[in-house]
C-alpha cells in the first residue's frame, strides 16, 4: 500500500491535522493509502496541541490520541510521497535524508507547482488554526486526487477541465 507522509516542525499542530484529515478524506475518496506524519524537530510522545485537537475534532478528525513523532529515515524511506508544510521543512529533509529527492515536495508545491507555506498556527488563537485547518483541507483534497490519478497512471485535470 502507498505511503504518504506529512512533514512540519513539532508535529503537534500542522502535520497532526493533516494527517487526520488525509485519513479522512482518503476513506471518503475510496483511496487505499496509508497516511502518517512526522516532525522534523518533535518531542516524540508529545499531543497535539489542544487547539489543533479542537478544531479536528469541528472537522469530524479525532486527534486525542495523537503522539508526535521525530522524522527517522526508515519513515523516508518507506514514503511514496512526502508533503511538507514549509519549504525549509523540505530543505530540512533533503539535507538530512537525501533520499528523499524527487518524491518531498511542500504541500503547495505539489497541488500547485508554486512554493509557499502553511503558517505555523502554534501559540495563535483558535481561529488561526481554523484557517490553518480549512487550508490544509482543501489542499490535501487535490493532493489526493493528484496522487490517486497517479497511481491510476491518469494525467490529473485542473477544475477547469484542462490537465
Amino acid at each position: 500500500m502507498p505511503v504518504i507522509l506529512f512533514i512540519c516542525t513539532g508535529n503537534t499542530c500542522r502535520s497532526s491535522m493533516a494527517e487526520g484529515l488525509a485519513k479522512k478524506l482518503a476513506r471518503e475518496m475510496g483511496l487505499e493509502v496509508e497516511i502518517a506524519s512526522a516532525g522534523v524537530a518533535a518531542w516524540p510522545g508529545a499531543p497535539a496541541t489542544w487547539e489543533a485537537i479542537q478544531v479536528a475534532e469541528e472537522l469530524g478528525v479525532d486527534l486525542k490520541e495523537h503522539k508526535a513523532r521525530s522524522l527517522e529515515a526508515p519513515m523516508i524511506d518507506e514514503a511514496d510521497l512526502i508533503l511538507t508544510m514549509e519549504e525549509r521543512h523540505k530543505d530540512v529533509v533533503l539535507s538530512r535524508f537525501p533520499q528523499a529527492g524527487g518524491k518531498i515536495f511542500s504541500l503547495k508545491e505539489y497541488v500547485s507547482g508554486s512554493k509557499g507555506d502553511i503558517a505555523d498556527p502554534i501559540g495563535k488563537p483558535l481561529e488561526i488554526y481554523r484557517a490553518c485547518a480549512a487550508e490544509l483541507k482543501e489542499l490535501i483534497e487535490q493532493a489526493l486526487k493528484k496522487f490517486k490519478a497517479g497511481q491510476e497512471g491518469q494525467i490529473p485535470k485542473t477544475e477547469d477541465g484542462k490537465e
